[in-house]
């Protein structure tokens, strides 16, 4: 606990003068404040390994597409929303708006770009991630997407939003589901971290077109869900 304490500490120590890089870099463009994400994300990380015993290890990279896609990845930590800047190349994050207003780590939020949406909005924040989605893919961005809406409990889950499959089939790109046990390590609520390894399984590329968008959205869901079982620890 002692050593969780410590992280943290210093992880929120981090985020003003990586938050005020960001935005003074922004005039550059999007690209440059997202490279002081990246280094945040990198530091942070490594943090965490050094004082809390915790990383990660990447498997299926391979299935990485060489083109801009979806991300689909499972929500149940902090951790995956940090490491998922060393996943993918650049990125635009679907996140809820009230992030936005957290200062420094909102303000950074802001000069990166992502698609803030009000998850109570209903069919208008789908039609904003579709057509918002749509604009950051043509401009060489993966567009990352939890779609379980909010953090779930290490072994819980929840009907998976839609807004992702659609824009994947609407933009015409694929979608790569990414499952992770990061909520055994670093639960969703909570100080303490505790040591290991957590994995990143990065499945292949599914391909949407032709498909109903409900039923191919439950297909990744039942691979992520598997995936993300399979991970777990065993009980005791």
């Amino acid at each position: 606990m002692i050593g969780s304490l410590a992280f943290t500490s210093l992880m929120f120590l981090t985020i003003p003068p990586y938050a005020l890089a960001a935005i003074l870099v922004r005039p550059a463009g999007v690209a440059a404040s997202y490279r002081v994400a990246v280094a945040w994300a990198r530091l942070t990380t490594s943090l965490c390994r050094l004082i809390c015993g915790l990383d990660f290890r990447i498997e299926g990279q391979e299935n990485v597409p060489t083109v801009p896609g979806v991300v689909l990845m499972k929500h149940s930590s902090a951790y995956e929303t940090i490491v998922q800047m060393l996943l993918f190349p650049a990125q635009c994050w679907v996140l809820k708006r009230e992030l936005m207003w957290a200062p420094f780590f909102g303000w950074a939020l802001a000069a990166l770009d992502p698609i803030a949406i009000d998850r109570k909005a209903g069919s208008s924040a789908v039609s904003q991630v579709i057509e918002q989605g749509r604009q950051q893919l043509a401009r060489g961005r993966w567009v990352m997407v939890f779609p379980e809406g909010t953090r779930m409990p290490a072994g819980e889950t929840r009907r998976y939003g839609v807004s992702g499959a659609l824009l994947a089939q609407q933009a015409g790109v694929m979608v790569v589901p990414v499952a992770h046990n990061a909520g055994d390590f670093w639960p969703r609520r909570g100080l303490r971290k505790r040591p290991g390894t957590v994995v990143f399984r990065i499945g292949p590329p599914i391909d949407p077109a032709g498909r109903d968008p409900r039923e191919f959205n439950d297909d990744v869901q039942r691979w992520i869900e598997a995936q993300v079982a399979a991970l777990r620890p065993p009980r005791g």
